[in-house]
């Protein structure tokens, strides 16, 4: 991606471009250009009876490891509660709202999250304590969010299902991903210093692996997201995330996928829902964004960078899609960054 930096030598301002992280591969630009941050809202200790009500937030992706004992996870929109037994994870990628219960008798008792921490002490730091009498077996869980960019956009995390459930997930992923589960569940809201932050680093990495399971397993077709595992589209899409800026054609793309014009169109719009110029336009426009937003970057910086060969075309690209001019949503981002 090319990035347009300000360099300040003395009182003379340069303007030069760089590709940052050229190297990355397709999954990891796309988390990136959607600025991902982990939260770790706390490790759970919870006995039965309990059930806790989680609200929807938005630009957010939440996870539960069932780190010890099980639980219903009910997600909003969907029909039937998950059973989440001991080594799953589930990911909510939308931000839902969303119940956790013990058992299918307490779920019209849940209490809302925020009832739930100021009774049971939690200060944010530790282990939240909550529930019942029957402490026999607790109930732990690893609960988090990965926080995204606002403006930023992508069909892969737009498509995403409501929840992804990834069943026994530290043995299925390997004994790297059982390894880096065991880490998060002894330092997350442990004692020993740096312990979170360890804990926080690796939760993202697991974010990243688990998209990255669901988009190479056999649900992913179903939800518009099958080019990503199909080794010649995988092949062009990468390619392209790459060296967003060139001048890409169908054809350009289809030869790098290893294919004819026609094969490749037409498997890239069944596999993706979308044409491969439209894929193209939208990430360019993404990038166009990011470049918007860096202090002291022009028009023709953002133009240039998105792969567009004149400040007018992109501008009138640009509108289209976002509906809102350059500058307008320069504006309307720098505002809603001070308000936060």
């Amino acid at each position: 991606m090319r990035i347009i930096v300000q360099i300040v030598q003395g009182s003379v301002q340069k303007k030069i471009n760089l590709y940052s992280f050229p190297m990355l591969d397709l999954l990891s630009d796309i988390l990136t250009n959607l600025s991902m941050r982990g939260t770790l809202y706390f490790r759970t200790s919870l006995t039965s009876p309990w059930g806790i009500e989680v609200p929807k937030f938005e630009n957010v992706a939440r996870f539960h490891f069932a780190h010890r004992g099980n639980c219903l996870i009910e997600v909003a929109g969907t029909d039937k509660p998950v059973a989440l037994a001991q080594g799953d994870l589930l990911i909510i990628p939308h931000g839902a709202s969303h119940k956790l219960y013990c058992a299918p008798e307490t779920r019209h008792s849940v209490l809302p999250l925020d009832t739930v921490i100021e009774r049971s002490g939690f200060t944010g730091t530790g282990v939240l304590v909550f529930g019942g009498d029957d402490d026999d077996r607790d109930t732990q869980l690893i609960c988090g969010h990965f926080s995204f960019e606002p403006h930023a956009r992508h069909i892969l995390m737009e498509r995403l299902p409501p929840f992804i459930h990834l069943k026994n997930y530290g043995e299925t992923a390997g004994k790297w991903m059982e390894a880096s589960l065991r880490v998060i569940g002894d330092e997350a809201g442990g004692q020993r210093m740096g312990g979170d932050l360890i804990a926080l680093k690796i939760s993202e990495a697991i974010l990243a692996q688990a998209i990255r399971s669901f988009i190479e397993s056999d649900d992913a077709p179903e939800w518009g997201l099958g080019g990503f595992s199909d080794s010649n589209l995988r092949r062009a899409l990468d390619a392209f995330h790459k060296a967003p800026s060139q001048n890409w054609t169908v054809e350009t793309l289809a030869r790098t996928a290893g294919l004819s014009r026609t094969s490749f169109a037409v498997s890239f719009q069944k596999k993706m829902a979308m044409t491969p110029m439209e894929y193209v336009k939208a990430w360019r426009i993404e990038i166009a964004k990011r470049l918007l937003m860096v202090p002291n970057n022009s028009l023709s910086d953002a133009a240039e960078g998105a792969g567009y060969a004149s400040d007018s075309a992109f501008a009138r690209v640009f509108k289209k899609e976002t509906g809102m001019t350059p500058a307008g949503f320069r504006n309307s981002a720098n505002s809603a960054d001070l308000r936060m």
